[in-house]
């Protein structure tokens, strides 16, 4: 749980400002994995009764999908009063959603009127059946907003997914967190049956732990975009001991070496072209002047006369 707190902040904190924790981010790569298969095998709690249905134990949010979302909120509803949504994509067993990717979609809400908005859900369908097309194993497994607690109109857009998954989950992420800690919350709709039976049930969201992990490809990922974020030759991932061993090329000595030793080479390379076009040119002179040769002595030669027969 540490370390998922660790790589949530850093990401959501960092890349807007573009400015890593890089020693917590490498901390958390590191055990990541072992994280992720530690949760996997922690025995299942159990389920309060009241929660009919589909029961959601957990749901892990991958970095990919924090990146995603960070850029989504600086690209549109930045130093606004907006949100950003989208869909998140992935997968769900045994009580787990897995939320691997996510794609951002227009949604427009009034501020006075909280009931009035729009989400451009033929826009998602339309992203969804491309995204289809790429992976066929991820689906539909709820959406994401931008902010730091529920807002009044979520569960009616809660509901719109409905349609495209039968127990939709929504994670909240804090893009402006004021706290070291995981941004995300999560939560899903249950029914709320009242005890007196002549009062009507409504949907009210119910939590969902949620973590932060990532499989090795990730990682690797997040390792290398730290090192293009910020120069840093020094890692602790295990699985990439052999790009530490690489040296640094972003050093002003290092670049001028290699840019006089590449002149070296190319001045040999075009000498070596110039010295042999020049040979191939007096090959080919020295076999003009060798055939006009061989034509003169030919010429100069008398012609034979065939004798008469018979006389």
């Amino acid at each position: 749980m540490e370390s998922d707190t660790l790589i949530s902040t850093c990401i959501l904190h960092c890349l807007p400002a573009r400015f890593f924790y890089i020693d917590l981010l490498q901390e958390v790569v590191e055990h990541g994995a072992a994280v992720a298969a530690a949760a996997q095998t922690e025995p299942q709690q159990p389920v309060p009764p009241q929660l009919s249905g589909r029961t959601l134990e957990r749901v892990v949010v991958h970095p990919l999908v924090l990146l995603s979302i960070v850029d989504h909120y600086n690209r549109v509803p930045r130093d606004t009063r907006k949100r950003a949504v989208g869909v998140l994509l992935g997968t769900s067993s045994r009580g787990t959603v897995d939320v691997t990717n996510c794609y951002a979609v227009s949604f427009e809400e009034d501020d006075k009127d909280p009931r009035i908005w729009f989400l451009d859900h033929n826009y998602h369908e339309s992203m969804f059946s491309m995204f289809k097309r790429i992976n066929a194993k991820q689906h539909v497994v709820g959406w994401y907003s931008t902010g730091s607690k529920l807002k009044e109109n979520d569960l009616d857009v809660h509901a719109l997914f409905n349609n495209y998954v039968p127990n939709p989950v929504l994670v909240i992420i804090d893009v402006q967190p004021k706290e070291l800690g995981i941004p995300t919350k999560a939560y899903y709709a249950v029914e709320e049956v009242k005890e007196n039976a002549t009062q009507k049930s409504q949907k009210v969201f119910v939590h969902v732990p949620s973590e932060n992990a990532a499989h090795e490809v990730e990682e690797i990922g997040v390792e290398h975009l730290l090192r293009d974020v910020k120069d840093t030759t020094i890692s602790t991932l295990a699985t990439e001991d052999v790009f530490n061993l690489l040296p640094n090329l972003n050093v002003n000595e290092l670049i001028k070496a290699f840019a006089v030793k590449t002149n070296d080479m190319m001045l040999v390379i075009y000498l070596s072209s110039l010295i042999r076009s020049v040979i191939a040119l007096h090959n080919l002179i020295n076999n003009k002047m060798l055939n006009k040769e061989h034509e003169k002595v030919e010429d100069s030669k008398p012609a034979a006369v065939p004798a008469v027969a018979g006389s």
